[in-house]
Parts: C-alpha cells; structure tokens; sequence
C-alpha cells in the first residue's frame, strides 16, 4: 500500500530503479525504450556523464542559496549563456528562473500585467490564447491554455482569457486552401478577437510555438507566426510562446520560433533545458520588458523559493553544454526525419492512422476511427489508454492522450525520444509501437 498520492488512484505503476542511455528499468529487470522523453523532458537519455559529473562538482560547492540574498555563478552563466543564443528582440533580454514549465508561464502572465502598469497602460488587462493549447496547471497558466478536459474542474477560479483557433492544418484546412490563405484566414480571426476585446485593453497573445500534448504536435504552417508578430505588434499586445515542451532542440533548433523567422516578446521554457536531471523552468524576457521594470518601480512583484537554484542551474549548463558540443541538434533533425519515414512507412495506409506531424524529434500520430471522415474514435472507448497499456507491455514508452480533436474527442500519440538515438531504436519504437497500435485498434471491432 503505498503513501503517495499519484496521479491516478487506480493504476499501479512498475518502480523505475535506474536508466541507461535511452532505456529505463524497473524492479523486476524489464527494460522500457523511452520513446517519449517521459514527457517530452529525458532528450539526454537518463544516464548522461558529463551531467552527473557536473552536478556532483556543484553540489561539492553550493547547493542552495536564496535569490533573495545572493545571485550564484551557475544562474548568471546559464542566464548568459541562453540569451547569447537567443533568437531577435530575446538576444538583448534577461532570463528569470523558475523550477518548472508551469511556473514559467505563470510567471510570464503576471510579468505582461506588471509591465503595462509600469508603463502607464493599466487598461491592458485582457489575455488571448488558442483552443487546444496547454500552457501549465497553475491557475493563471490553466485559464490561458485552451485544454478544456483540464480546465473544466476549475472554471469558477479562473482568471476570464479568450480563445481563438489553433493552426490545426490536418482539420482546420478548407479544401484547396493554401497554407498561406489558411494562415491569414487563422490572423483575420485573431485581429476580430482583438477587436472585440478592445485592442487598448489586451496585454498578450499566447501560443505554444509548437502544441505539444494537448493536439498532438502541431507545427505552425508557413507564415502563420509572422502574421502574429505583425498584428501583435501594431496593436502594443506582447507575444508569449510557449516552448515548455517544444523548446530547447526538440524540433531541431534550439528555440522552436527559429524555424518560423520570429522572436516573442517572452519565451518560457523547461523540460528540456534541465533534461530532467533538476527541475527546473525559464522565462526569456526582451529588454524592452526588462527595462521598463528597471525605470519604473524596480521590482518585480513575483517570486518563487527555489528560483535560480545553483545545482539546477548547473545541471542545466552541463546538458546545454552537452547537447552543443555533441552536436546532438544534427542528429535530431536526421534521426526525425528517419523516424518520420519510418512512421510514414508503418502507417501510411493503417485504416486508424489519420496524420503523422512533427519537427525534428517530436512527432504526432492522430489516430481515427475512419480515415475518409477523420471520425475520431468513440471517446469512451479510451484508446489512447490502450495505446499507452498495449506499449508498456511491449516495453515502449510513448505519450498517447485524448481530446485530440476538441477537448472531449480524438486520441493521438507522442513521439519524443532522447536526442541521443539511432537508427537502430527508431526500427524497435516504429517496430513495438506498430504492434501496439494493432492491438488496440482491433479490440475496437470486438
């Protein structure tokens, strides 16, 4: 009988007792292929040496010490370090630090707000964001984010945010429409929503760069963040990408908005930064931001206890480090490109397979109970639960959930694996994912 409150109070999970490379074991000796970074967070494997090696010499010197008293040489040179490689208005910002994906939005929330107070605009008031989106589950984070199966629960604590369409090609698409029409159709809606609210009282966009979970990997069509940046910029709004689960390599650049040719006015990120060796989050603030907090009251009205932790900060050094010296972004980008094959191979005329997405190592499968229709499956058959069930079985971990579609429909699966794989895995994933697949789809005709 256990004394933690898990997730879920009717599973029982195996107990992970060590990691190697791409693979975890549990207490009886199995072994699981990490196909999905746990969520998107292990892209260093679980055994990394040059990291542990790093966090061992760090915890030797300091820990711990509150940012209320001293700032330390891991937070300022990570701080550095991720501005120096920062894309535009973010290259000559300041870098805030949080312990987690959720605190980094919340965080960018309450830093838009106190930044328009400080500039004399306390009108601006009013946050807009995307159905199908998931930005954290703090509540400030939650009112954002367009996840309704999270939010529902919670709706009378909630902070009031609108929310516009996703870019959601593979069902938003009219039929011959170009991205470029689409993309602009997608900034016309955002311009009404901005209208409506009164553009003299919204302070932000929000917008994961590319959704992770919540719709199963949706990269922006073309133009699409260009168009945002225009119309957030000529209306005074900031812009806030979310890069939690995207962020730091995993679609091939280290920030996802590289590829789209823009900079937001504030990036969060997390997982990825710290691999999941210390927790640890980040909101990337441009100067702009930065000093009007500087000219005006000086402080910033916010705070969290383990904020710019030393041994986090150290940790997160050594996998950027890692990750650079290794040159491990090349490899995300061609073993995602074999993956997404692979895939393409394995399931591009499976009868429940509706769309493969992605960039670099992340990668969505939509599943669907009719290919022609993209019907989604009955919600009540639960078939990302069988998904994810047939796959520990297999020994493969991957990340299936549902409302795919609209909150309450739909199912897809994850992919995100350490940036560290081969070829060889990408053949067990597509391999023990196909099976896993299969057989859960096929009860579905019992």
């Amino acid at each position: 009988m256990t004394s933690v409150f898990h997730r879920h109070t009717h599973n029982e999970l195996p107990t992970a007792v060590r990691g190697e490379g791409v693979w975890l074991f549990d207490n009886e000796g199995k072994r699981y292929l990490d196909a999905s970074g746990g969520a998107a967070v292990s892209c260093l494997g679980h055994s990394d040496a040059s990291v542990r090696e790093a966090m061992k010499a760090q915890i030797d010197r300091l820990a711990f010490a509150h940012s209320g008293f001293f700032t330390t040489e891991p937070m300022e040179a990570l701080a550095a370090r991720l501005v120096a490689r920062a894309p535009g208005r973010l290259r000559d910002g300041k870098v805030y630090f949080v312990s987690g994906g959720s605190e980094a939005v919340e965080t960018a929330l309450k830093m838009a707000r106190q930044y328009f107070v400080e500039t004399g605009q306390p009108q601006r008031k009013h946050v807009i964001a995307r159905r199908q989106s998931y930005h954290g589950n703090t509540l400030g984070a939650l009112a954002a984010g367009g996840n309704q199966w999270r939010r529902a629960p919670f709706e009378p604590l909630l902070i009031e945010a609108s929310h516009v369409s996703p870019c959601y090609p593979y069902r938003g698409k009219i039929d011959g429409e170009s991205d470029e029409a689409y993309a602009d159709r997608l900034a016309e809606e955002l311009e009404q929503e901005i209208a409506a609210q009164g553009p003299e009282t919204v302070m932000a966009f929000v917008a994961e760069t590319v959704v992770g979970a919540t719709a199963g990997v949706l990269p922006p069509v073309e133009g699409y963040f260009r168009r945002v940046r225009e119309i957030c910029d000529r209306h005074g709004i900031l812009l806030i990408l979310d890069e939690v689960m995207c962020g730091m390599g995993r679609t091939g650049t280290l920030f996802a908005c590289e590829q789209d040719g823009i900079a937001p006015d504030m990036l969060a990120t997390a997982k990825g930064l710290g691999a999941g060796y210390q927790p640890i989050g980040a909101l990337l603030c441009s100067d702009a931001i930065w000093r009007a907090f500087r000219d005006g009251s000086g402080f910033f009205q916010h705070g969290h206890t383990y904020m710019g932790h030393a041994l986090a900060c150290a940790a997160a050094i050594a996998v950027q480090e890692r990750i650079e010296d290794g040159d491990l972004l090349s490899n995300v980008n061609r073993r995602g490109e074999e993956l997404r094959n692979a895939l393409e191979s394995r399931f591009g005329n499976h009868p429940h397979v509706g769309d493969i997405r992605g960039r670099g190592l992340f990668i969505g499968i939509e599943m669907v109970a009719d290919r022609l229709s993209k019907e989604p499956f009955d919600p009540a058959y639960r078939l990302n639960a069988r998904i994810k069930s047939e796959a520990m079985t297999r020994g493969l971990m991957c990340y299936p959930m549902g409302g795919t579609v609209d909150g309450k429909r739909g199912d897809h699966v994850m992919l995100a694996p350490p940036f560290i794989i081969d070829a060889d895995m990408i053949e067990v994933i597509v391999d023990r994912l196909g099976a896993a697949i299969d057989a859960a789809t096929a009860q579905s005709a019992v």
